[in-house]
């Protein structure tokens, strides 16, 4: 019986020295599993530091000669949207898969959506509600005039570009496409807050409204079952960004493709992932067209 206990403890002695032995080969041999990197970009039009969480395709080299397209990510904080976006990508640029371009992928932190996202309001009710907003031409001015050079002054980037903004993101991204259309090439714009301003925004008309618009232009609009706006005058979100699709459709250019996606299964909450890889997979088979 000694002889047992003995051999016994000599037993699970030697399986407590083997668990320590690998754990320690297990971290000398662990390095770290990196998605990204982050950069800070001082602005002097915002007056203040943005953080950027910057995603580079995998085979990425500083020393060769490749160029990328950039992706554009509003509400692009580790903990929003960046690290799904990502994975999208990663996955449907698989050469196996082949349905989105390897990209780089530039992921803008949020600060403070309503002042960064909204143009001025004529609702009272909104303005003391958000005392910070309106301030979306500073932010749309940052994009253009400090953002966009310092990616193509950092990473080797192409010409084509693409903005994802979901909610105000969407707002914003829509503004864009009115205002400061040749930003991007691409649009992908989900679930977008037309209400701001009881929806004003539609009736806001820019270059690409215009009969000699000439640019080649990618839109899509996704938009799932999300009922009524936020507002004291009653609005339906679908019906808003249908309404924004039918009038882009109404300038009829012929180098303007739009696609309006209603996805009936998805709330505000549910519908960035669904929309975001239709979105992929509609433009992309559209560039290779174009």
């Amino acid at each position: 019986m000694k002889i047992m206990k003995w051999l016994l403890f000599l037993n699970l002695f030697s399986i407590g020295i083997i668990a320590q032995n690998n754990k320690l080969e297990a971290e000398q041999s662990s390095k770290p599993f990196i998605l990204g990197q982050v950069v800070s970009l001082k602005s002097k039009i915002l007056n203040e530091d943005r953080k950027l969480n910057i995603y580079l395709p995998e085979g990425y080299n500083p020393n060769d000669s490749i160029k990328y397209p950039v992706i554009y990510l509003l509400d692009g904080s580790a903990d929003e949207d960046f690290i799904h976006i990502v994975g999208l990508v990663h996955f449907y640029s698989f050469e196996w898969i082949n349905q989105v371009p390897k990209s780089i992928i530039v992921g803008i932190a949020t600060v403070d959506r309503k002042r960064d996202y909204t143009f001025p309001t004529s609702i009272q009710a909104d303005k003391s509600k958000y005392p910070s907003a309106g301030h979306s031409e500073k932010f749309i001015n940052f994009i253009e005039k400090e953002l966009q050079p310092f990616i193509n002054q950092t990473y080797h980037t192409n010409n084509f570009k693409t903005i994802i903004g979901q909610s105000l993101g969407g707002l914003l991204a829509t503004e864009i496409l009115i205002k400061k259309t040749l930003l991007f090439n691409n649009y992908i714009i989900i679930s977008p807050s037309i209400w701001w301003d009881n929806a004003s925004i539609l009736a806001q008309n820019g270059l690409i409204f215009q009969n000699d618009f000439y640019q080649n232009i990618n839109i899509y609009i996704g938009v799932g079952k999300e009922g009524l706006t936020p507002t004291e005058i009653p609005r339906v979100m679908e019906v808003d960004a249908n309404l924004l699709s039918e009038k882009i459709q109404n300038a009829q250019h012929t180098n303007v493709t739009v696609h309006f996606d209603y996805l009936p299964d998805k709330n505000h909450a549910t519908i960035l992932h669904q929309a975001v890889s239709n979105a992929f997979e509609i433009q992309f088979k559209e560039n290779q067209k174009k």
